[in-house]
């Protein structure tokens, strides 16, 4: 072959790459968002457990980055998961409470008026599963394949039993819903709540998909399985040993779900989300929030700061922590980034995508301030940099430095005027786009002591 012709072949070749490469459309990552519920902050070996074995979980840690500072919106259950689906802060649209078992009002909910992630992801092609626990409204309205979500299978109350045939109340005892059909419990929750998140992600191999996995677990009732009480005989204290089986069994779980992105081919494509929907209730289930202050229900870190992983091994590192804010709203401004998808107008992200933080290829950090109120004002909180700013009815606010003090044991409001102004101020401006709540938590939902674990 001439030079003449070697080259006019090289320029062909090129040209042709650079079309064919213009042509292919960039692979759109899956995006998986597994959510515990109560899970304390030191309850899973990648924060420090030291007596409850989190195999899986700490896996899933190793392979991306552990957010030191991951926050959820709220201190308790629905209101965090209205926020993580709206990617708003939920005290924007009046979901500050749980919703109680309510199948006839068409109040207690998700207001119709929120798009949620999964109707954004869908419009950008992505299949949309939802596994586990609802909580966001038991009117047909509210269901899950209502709200943007392809295929469902779980609980949509607020809690279940874990065994069939075990005693609760009525809506602890409801069948579980497949798409809008009743379907009995016919085997340990947990395990069946992570079979069945593994069979969408290997059904929907080969096209974009977004799976919200959403246990209830470790939450009570502490009903476990002999095999995975057996696995934490080890623990003295009855209602923590049963609060580890279930985590025990949640990690399973998640193992299944893992296994099943491995055996697929789907890991260097799927962005993973784990975090708590809260911190652990600490009076009821005997977890531990070490080293912070308070639980759930409290707008202390115990309550609001919740073990928080992120992977994606095709794009972030492994094996890395990251220090700086992030939240949970942060899941839908991530997502629909990276899924290219187009956010209705009017539908204002108070999220960030997060990736190109965690990822090094941007500086800087993703919050300015994170925000927090519960029972409509009667608790609320601050977080700017390392301070934070504390606040409840009928007591003094106080300012903590989280840095030097992230048990918020010192009250450096006396001591720092200039900053509890500005915070205080940061908070007042903020809440002004807020609303009353819609509806009021149940009686029951309230957390209750728990003198000893419950017979298996």
């Amino acid at each position: 072959m001439n030079v003449k012709l070697f080259i006019f072949v090289v320029i062909v070749l090129a040209q042709l790459a650079v079309l064919y490469a213009a042509d292919t459309p960039v692979q759109k990552p899956n995006i998986l968002v597994i959510l515990a519920d109560d899970l304390g902050y030191a309850d899973v070996g990648f924060n420090g457990c030291r007596d409850i074995p989190t195999p899986n979980l700490d896996q899933l840690a190793r392979q991306g980055v552990r957010c030191t500072s991951g926050y959820v919106t709220h201190p308790f259950c629905s209101p965090t998961r209205a926020g993580l689906l709206t990617g708003l802060y939920q005290q924007r649209f009046g979901h500050e409470n749980n919703p109680a078992w309510l199948p006839q009002s068409t109040v207690a909910g998700l207001p119709l008026s929120q798009t949620t992630l999964p109707q954004v992801l869908k419009r950008a092609g992505y299949v949309t599963g939802c596994v586990g626990k609802w909580h966001l409204g038991a009117h047909p309205q509210f269901h899950p394949n209502r709200r943007g979500f392809d295929e469902y299978f779980g609980l949509l109350g607020g809690g279940h039993v874990y065994t069939p045939g075990a005693r609760g109340s009525v809506e602890y005892q409801i069948p579980m819903d497949r798409n809008g059909r009743p379907e009995p419990l016919a085997e340990y929750l947990t395990t069946v709540l992570g079979r069945e998140g593994s069979s969408f992600i290997t059904r929907h191999k080969g096209e974009p998909w977004f799976l919200y996995l959403a246990f209830n677990a470790p939450h009570t009732p502490l009903q476990v399985a002999d095999p995975l009480m057996g696995r934490v005989k080890h623990i003295t204290d009855q209602t923590r040993r049963g609060y580890a089986g279930l985590i025990v069994g949640l990690d399973d779980a998640v193992g299944v779900v893992m296994d099943a992105l491995k055996e697929s081919g789907q890991v260097d494509n799927t962005l993973v989300f784990f975090l708590s929907d809260n911190g652990g209730p600490i009076g009821v289930t005997h977890s531990d929030n070490t080293p912070l202050r308070g639980a759930k229900g409290d707008v202390f870190e115990g309550g609001i700061r919740v073990p928080f992983v992120v992977s994606w091994p095709g794009r972030l590192p492994q094996r890395k922590d990251y220090a700086q804010p992030v939240i949970s709203l942060d899941v839908f401004a991530s997502a629909v980034a990276l899924a290219g998808a187009n956010v209705p107008a009017g539908h204002t992200l108070e999220g960030k995508n997060i990736v190109p933080y965690l990822a090094g290829e941007q500086t800087g950090i993703p919050h300015g301030r994170l925000f927090w109120r519960a029972g409509g004002g009667a608790k609320f909180a601050v977080r700017e940099g390392d301070w934070k700013l504390v606040g409840w009815e009928n007591s003094r606010t106080q300012l903590f430095n989280l840095a030097a003090d992230v048990g918020e044991s010192k009250d450096l409001a006396a001591a720092r005027p200039e900053v509890l102004a500005r915070l205080s101020q940061a908070y007042a401006d903020w809440d002004k786009d807020n609303v009353a709540p819609l509806f009021e938590s149940p009686q029951a939902s309230r957390p209750k002591a728990v003198k000893k674990a419950p017979a298996k």
